[in-house]
């Protein structure tokens, strides 16, 4: 048995961690079947678009368990080459949405920072709490913060643990959107609906092409994006967008 429920809905498949009594902290056996199925949603062609939450309004995730660390060692939750929950260090083509529907601590907080779209419910927070227990978020959470925020702002969540509410994440360009807690799940499926509704192709090379960006010099990043642009021009997906954008002719 694992803390992980897995539905699908048309192109989309929902992840939703259920271990609400231990805060939804990630073990060993729900970590890897998070790392499982998110392997799975890449590979299969009838998946568009995955979504991330957890059960109750208390948690999002709140880490890696820490009885289980307690009992077997610090580690627990990070999948080799992959990172926490088996995602903070994978490359990923298709979107992952994070609906956050409670406090997001630790490895939460990492999960979530890599993320492609998050929105969170209007009483979840959000805390990078590994320096408060000797250690620090080493599986992303400080290298995406590095590139995401300024120095001063980074180092404030790192260094203190301090735990910062929806409102600030967006105000701070980590979250996408803040919504009423009744309305999440909602609207994280009609986000993915939307996304899942388009030529997938274009969906993939915009991700890619944003995710090479961010880690690339702006130079060589628009040099590859023109070059990969213009190859894809004449694909089948993009003439029938264009058609349908232009309309019937006269």
């Amino acid at each position: 048995m694992t803390g992980l429920r897995i539905e699908r809905r048309g192109a989309l498949m929902i992840l939703t961690i259920d271990r609400e009594d231990r805060r939804n902290a990630l073990d060993s056996a729900t970590s890897a079947a998070l790392d499982q199925a998110v392997d799975e949603g890449e590979r299969d062609p009838g998946v568009a678009v995955l979504i991330l939450t957890a059960v109750g309004p208390r948690a999002f995730c709140s880490g890696m368990d820490m009885k289980e660390a307690a009992a077997n060692g610090p580690g627990s939750g990070l999948i080799p080459g992959r990172g926490f929950g088996g995602i903070t260090q994978r490359r990923r083509t298709k979107p992952l949405i994070a609906a956050i529907n409670g406090a997001a601590v630790a490895g939460g907080f990492e999960i979530a920072l890599a993320c492609d779209i998050v929105i969170a419910a209007d009483h979840a927070v959000f805390a990078l709490a590994e320096v408060r227990h000797g250690m620090f978020a080493f599986s992303g959470g400080i290298q995406r913060l590095a590139r995401m925020v300024p120095r001063q702002t980074a180092l404030a969540l790192i260094l203190t643990g301090e735990p910062i509410g929806a409102r600030r994440m967006v105000e701070l360009g980590l979250a996408s959107e803040v919504v009423p807690a009744a309305d999440l799940l909602d609207r994280a499926i009609a986000i993915g609906e939307m996304i899942a509704a388009y030529p997938q192709e274009g969906v993939r090379n915009a991700k890619l092409l944003h995710d090479l960006a961010a880690d690339a010099a702006i130079d060589d990043s628009l040099r590859f994006g023109r070059a990969w642009g213009e190859a894809t021009l004449d694909g089948e997906a993009i003439r029938a967008g264009i058609a349908a954008f232009a309309g019937p002719k006269d």
